[in-house]
């Protein structure tokens, strides 16, 4: 397969289930997956990936830049820009991480610690998106039996027939109104397990602001993917 600014971009998944020769873009993994049914041959698969050049390259152009937990990096957390403000000493035990204004402070002694800044992150994501839920759900009398906050590819957010609700941690990287809108959509479905216009209904009246946050995660959610990434 002759594309060599692409290639970094294309992986080949052989798939049992393909019927035929596909491609898949994935944004999370950043990558176009050049889908292969178990007897096809890799002859036409490259030669479709071919064929397939320039949505390939538009599907590409259109990943944001990574954000990586670097010194000195703004990360977009529960709607406020913060600056990470790393410190490296070998000397310490662990690492600590403190939200003070604006900065987020770590001071560590891993010269990488994008690891712990992540889980840091997803501990205050379960904190914030589940006191949220739970505040809409209260405000409609209903009870959410469980959340689960997940790195999810596919979707921001679901919501079982039970009352179990999940969502992505990575909403704390969106603007509050989106976060927010993500929120509400899935509280909505504990009084309407579909889109009905009732459904739509009760979600306006749980946002904020529904065309704000709606419109954000449509247009700009992919970005969210962006964060901690090399």
């Amino acid at each position: 397969m002759e594309m060599p600014e692409l290639d970094h971009y294309i992986k080949v998944k052989h798939s049992k289930r393909a019927r035929r020769v596909g491609l898949r873009f994935d944004v999370q993994d950043r990558v176009v997956y050049l889908v292969v049914p178990k007897r096809a041959s890799m002859k036409t698969a490259y030669k479709f990936a071919q064929e397939h050049e320039s949505w390939i390259r538009e599907k590409i152009d259109t990943l944001p830049p990574l954000v990586p937990y670097e010194h000195g990096r703004i990360i977009p957390l529960l709607g406020e820009n913060m600056t990470l403000d790393i410190t490296y000493d070998p000397t310490l035990k662990r690492t600590d991480i403190k939200l003070i204004e604006h900065s987020i402070f770590v001071k560590t002694n891993k010269e990488d610690p994008s690891s712990r800044i992540e889980q840091f992150f997803i501990k205050l994501a379960r904190e914030r998106l589940s006191k949220l839920a739970h505040e809409k759900a209260a405000s409609i009398d209903k009870k959410i039996r469980d959340i689960q906050i997940r790195d999810t590819k596919s979707r921001w957010g679901s919501c079982g027939e039970e009352g179990q609700i999940s969502l992505s941690w990575r909403l704390i990287f969106a603007p509050y109104l989106a976060m927010d809108y993500v929120v509400a959509h899935e509280v909505a479905h504990l009084v309407h397990l579909n889109h009905s216009k009732a459904f739509w209904n009760v979600c306006r009246n749980l946002s904020d602001d529904f065309l704000e946050g709606e419109y954000w995660m449509q247009n700009h959610g992919q970005e969210l993917m962006r964060y901690g990434k090399n």
